[in-house]
């Protein structure tokens, strides 16, 4: 039997691999936990498309200020060294390749990296893509955090996207509750899974062809 990680496992996961010094932009749902778990001896600046660079995690002490929101908006708060831009310099920033990585949520990633993010075709959802876009092909690397499939059982990692896509070949990582995925000229390779989960059970329920790493650790 396996277990799967909770959101928050993902987040703290993905944010224990945020190399020094990295400037990132998280989106919106399970990327933008990634700010609570970031180690302490790390530096590693966080980026928001509506103009914050040098984000920390909200404070639940503090009343709200809806001047001080990140672009999910929710409430953070400014690290020494914080700087507040317009959205022409973070939009720069983004499309200048100036993010190291972005962590983006999905609804389908595919064996070649496609992502998609912003529509899911239900007619009682707004699409909405804000700056996902412009971070899918700008931002140097591209991380990915999601459920491995979705709440009817679909996978969603695929062959090939279904939905309206937000980049072609622009994802390098996948985090699931399941396991870590790289995406590679290869293929799609796993380098951790959950305890308890087998390979085989892995990929049935990932729509895509996986390869396992040479050395696969456990994912918690």
């Amino acid at each position: 039997m396996y277990k799967k990680l909770s959101r928050q496992e993902i987040a703290r996961k993905v944010a224990s691999n945020i190399p020094e010094g990295y400037y990132v932009n998280l989106g919106i749902g399970i990327p933008t936990l990634a700010a609570r778990y970031l180690p302490e001896d790390r530096e590693v600046i966080l980026h928001t498309e509506n103009g914050i660079v040098g984000m920390g995690p909200g404070d639940p002490d503090q009343p709200l200020d809806l001047d001080l929101i990140n672009a999910s908006k929710e409430p953070v708060t400014l690290i020494p060294g914080s700087a507040l831009t317009d959205h022409v310099v973070s939009f720069a920033m983004m499309r200048g390749g100036h993010i190291d990585l972005t962590i983006l949520g999905a609804f389908q990633v595919s064996e070649q990296g496609d992502l998609a993010n912003w529509d899911n075709g239900r007619p009682d959802d707004i699409p909405a893509v804000g700056g996902a876009m412009d971070l899918a092909v700008g931002a140097r690397q591209v991380y990915v955090t999601m459920e491995h499939v979705t709440r009817d059982g679909q996978p969603k990692i695929v062959e090939r996207c279904t939905y309206p896509l937000t980049g072609e070949g622009v994802v390098d990582r996948i985090y699931t509750d399941l396991a870590v995925i790289d995406v590679t000229g290869k293929g799609l390779v796993v380098t951790s899974m959950v305890e308890g989960l087998t390979f085989d059970e892995l990929q049935s329920m990932t729509g895509a062809p996986l390869a396992l790493a040479e050395t696969v650790t456990v994912l918690s």
